[in-house]
């Protein structure tokens, strides 16, 4: 019995560890207090991907289009290459509306994620919660509708972020083939359901 109890004791304490101490991160100061992604940051340019979106046993492809119209305003498409509709959406600050979507992914769990996603992917600044270090790259803490998500930088390239929930990662987008401002390459792979996002930059 004694046992059985020291067991389900352990197995809590190691389940409710933090991501940074999973991970190993030590905590550290930081010159940011903001975190800081320029990937969607201008308005004078269009941000044009092509786009596989593999959801729940479905896979759609075409071309991702993100627009800044204005100060945490962006408009967001998804059409074939034929010039079709997939979905199109705008967020602007807490808001999100949904200008159009195909019928057969118009289902409330699949626009909260697209929602969550999309907003974390065009945030260009909010406040730093905590800092750390994992050996060689930043991480910086940010608390978003109640998920703590992590930026890792290296060289001051924002490489990475990672959406985490009881102290695993749900969400990751990783962002790669870095010029200038412009992330040619970005995947967003969630790892708890079946929803992956591959865009290349055009």
């Amino acid at each position: 019995m004694r046992f059985l109890i020291n067991s389900i004791c352990l197995l809590l304490l190691i389940g409710c560890k933090s991501y940074p101490k999973r991970n190993g991160f030590e905590p550290t100061e930081s010159r940011l207090m903001k975190i800081e992604n320029p990937y969607f940051s201008d308005a004078r340019q269009d941000y044009v991907y092509k786009a596989t979106i593999n959801a729940f046993d479905q896979r759609l492809g075409g071309l991702l289009i993100i627009k800044k119209i204005g100060l945490e305003h962006h408009r967001v498409v998804f059409t074939t290459e034929m010039g079709n509709t997939i979905f199109d959406f705008t967020l602007q600050g807490s808001d999100f509306k949904v200008n159009q979507i195909l019928k057969e992914i118009d289902r409330k769990i699949v626009l909260d994620l697209f929602r969550k996603d999309f907003e974390i992917l065009i945030k260009e600044q909010a406040p730093v919660t905590k800092s750390f270090t994992d050996g060689s790259d930043l991480v910086l803490e940010l608390n978003s509708r109640h998920k703590k998500h992590y930026y890792f930088y290296v060289d001051n390239q924002l490489k990475k972020i990672a959406r985490t929930g009881n102290g695993n990662e749900k969400v990751s987008f990783l962002f790669s083939g870095i010029k200038g401002n412009i992330a040619r390459e970005i995947r967003i792979d969630h790892s708890n359901i079946d929803l992956k996002i591959a865009l290349k930059a055009l």
